[in-house]
Parts: C-alpha cells; structure tokens; sequence
C-alpha cells in the first residue's frame, strides 16, 4: 500500500468512527453535555469536521465545504461563520446544536468524499511540500495530514464515549 492509500484508509476509519458515535441519535441526545462544561456529540463531530474542511481546503487550495455548499446557513449557529471550534469557551460549546443525525452527518460525508479524493491523488513527493511556515520546523502536507487524522479519531472516540454513557443511563 502507497502513502495515499494509507491516508484514505485512516480517513475511512475516522468515516466508520463518526458514524457509528452519530447514527440514529436524537437530537436531543447529540446535544446533551455529560456535565455543563462537556463537549456534546453535536460539538465533537462538528468541531472535528470543520477542522478537517479547514484543513484540507487550505492544503489542496480549494474552499471550504463549509462555505462552497453553504453548510454555515444550513446549520445556523450563532458563531462566526469561520469558527471551527478550535478553543472555544464552554457557552460557545453549548451552541453548538443540531436538529438532526442527518445535518451532522450529510456535512461530515460531503467533507469526507471531498478529502478522500484530495488524498487518493498524493504523492510521497506531495506529502512533502510545506503547507504552513508558522511553526518551526514547518509543516509538511504530511505531517498536517496525519495531525489531522488524529485530532479527528480522539474526537470520534470521545463522541462514541459520550453515546455510551448516554446510552447506560
């Protein structure tokens, strides 16, 4: 299996993850917080999906999927259309609601498919190419990537374990 494959495959298990923490919940159990300063399930799948169109977008030098298909009106939240939820207090958490699976969901796919097909056409070479000079050392397209992944994946373990405490009460 070459880099890209690898890529795609862990983009695959964050899909699986995040599905299955998401899945035929209600809203009212995708928005619930554990205790009043927790992250809901709505959050931590809205959060790590924005973060991924974020990053991706900046990477393959596209637009946001968050803003190309208008997922900002659709989901209505009263934060800046940018957010991403990269250190947000406990009351911007809180505002964070979905009324569906569904919405959460369709966004997180759309985001999926765009990132898949961005990593599936890469590169050893292309996974070397300095995508942000803000830090020190630089950050490769690779070392973005696999950030990514795993910001995502701790993010789809904590929602599938906020499902599992739900679900034991």
């Amino acid at each position: 299996m070459n880099s890209a494959g690898i890529l795609a495959d862990a983009f695959e298990r964050i899909h699986e993850a995040v599905h299955a923490a998401v899945e035929d919940l209600p809203p009212e159990d995708l928005n619930a917080r554990l205790d009043d300063d927790a992250n809901s399930i709505a959050w931590l799948v809205w959060h790590l999906t924005r973060v991924q169109d974020d990053h991706v977008a900046d990477a393959a030098g596209t637009e946001q999927i968050w803003f190309a298909q208008d997922w900002a009106s659709r989901f209505e939240l009263p934060l800046e259309k940018g957010s991403t939820g990269y250190g947000h207090s406990s009351e911007q958490v809180g505002s964070v609601r979905v009324t569906s699976a569904g919405l959460l969901l369709d966004y997180f796919d759309a985001v999926h498919a765009r990132t898949l097909d961005f990593v599936r056409g890469l590169d050893g070479r292309a996974l070397e190419r300095v995508v942000d000079e803000a830090w020190s050392p630089p950050v490769t397209l690779g070392v973005r990537l696999v950030s990514v992944i795993a910001d995502d994946l701790q993010h789809a373990g904590q929602a599938a374990f906020v499902r599992g405490a739900l679900e034991r009460r």
